[in-house]
């Protein structure tokens, strides 16, 4: 059965695509989709608020940032550029220069985002649920969830120095804050609809898709495959420093506003420091050095496929979730995460899904 994919302006469907392209990724902050459309069933808009449905399923749900019409001896043609809600975040500066000393991750995100904010609210994003993770290992199905209590003092903990200065995006302000406390902050679809989420990617559980390439081509799902080692982005060691300098419990006791955290990278074959510093508490350090080192093998290593169509046993490809991967010519049986999901309709290729793969646990 072919997948079934419509967008929806104003109340109104659009269903008839030349081409398109939405993507979504664990690491980047605001996904982004292009279409090319052909006799549009309604005026589109700069501007305008947008939902995007595969399967009867929302998968995107953004602005339209750019609209382009054209004509040739071919035709007139209609190109319209966007993205998901999180685009809001990245673009939009914060107006608040002030400590956020005392803030839980919580309390900052309200600010931000505009459920507390004393300026006006950013559109769109107030009903917008916030999941802050207390379950940092998996979401396995039908599996016992593990807690890890550490963590979530960290979350639950208000952060001692840090301040919103001029020039920040909302975005940067709570990347920076969850990084500080080990956490990402990232924008995910439920059947509800979109949640921002600060919490980690899964790391166990079962797998929700397969892929397969068996050299006696028996059951293959892959049309394409490659696998990526990549060591520019990887360093054996990894130092992060902070230096809260001025909360007022911590006078003149240097030690007790800077910190230092050191994580290492057995595998990496050679010595290759990486050093950065924090302007946050002295609790911060270890979390972020050790997200930072996890993010840097995951950069190290990827698997990238395309597959035929948008889902697979009736569940649309979807970021954050495990697939198998059964591939002979890499040598391959294990479980990893989709960290990256573009669905593709083309003339000359048809409707396919490329998705982009990493070891699972490494950022977690």
């Amino acid at each position: 059965m072919d997948d079934k994919v419509y967008l929806q302006i104003a109340g109104k469907r659009i269903e008839n695509f030349e081409s398109y392209r939405v993507e979504a990724d664990l690491y980047n902050a605001d996904d982004a989709f292009s279409l090319e459309l052909s006799n549009p069933e309604s005026d589109v808009k700069a501007g305008m608020r947008c939902q995007l449905y595969v399967n009867d399923t929302i998968e995107l749900d953004g602005i339209i940032d750019r609209v382009a019409k054209g004509y040739s001896k071919r035709g007139t043609r209609l190109s319209v550029d966007g993205r998901d809600l999180m685009g809001l975040l990245v673009d939009s500066y914060a107006e608040d220069f002030v400590t956020v000393e005392g803030k839980k991750v919580k309390d900052l995100a309200e600010m931000m985002i505009g459920k507390t904010s004393r300026h006006p609210a950013l559109p769109f994003l107030s009903r917008i649920p916030i999941e802050y993770q207390k379950n940092f290992v998996g979401k396995g199905r039908g599996k016992k969830q593990t807690v890890s209590q550490p963590l979530i003092a960290f979350l639950e903990t208000a952060q001692k120095i840090s301040h919103i200065e001029q020039g920040m995006t909302v975005f940067e302000v709570l990347r920076s804050y969850a990084m500080s406390r080990g956490l990402m902050f990232w924008m995910e679809y439920t059947k509800a609809g979109p949640q921002f989420v600060f919490g980690r990617p899964v790391a166990k559980g079962n797998a929700s898709y397969t892929l397969a390439h068996l050299e006696s081509g028996a059951g293959n799902n892959v049309l394409a495959g490659e696998e990526v080692v990549d060591y520019s982005r990887r360093y054996s060691k990894v130092t992060v420093y902070s230096q809260g300098q001025g909360h007022q419990d911590h006078g003149l006791n240097a030690a007790a506003v800077n910190g230092k955290a050191v994580r290492e990278d057995a595998d990496f074959p050679f010595y290759k420091p990486f050093v950065t510093k924090l302007t946050n508490d002295s609790q911060s350090p270890a979390l972020h050095a050790r997200l930072l080192l996890e993010k840097q093998r995951h950069d190290g290593y990827q698997l990238h496929y395309t597959v035929q169509g948008y889902s697979q046993d009736g569940q649309n490809y979807r970021i954050n979730e495990l697939a198998l991967v059964i591939d002979e010519k890499f040598g391959l049986s294990d479980y990893f995460l989709i960290f990256g999901r573009t669905f593709e309709r083309s003339k000359d290729q048809g409707s396919v899904t490329r998705l982009k793969l990493g070891r699972p646990g490494l950022v977690a």
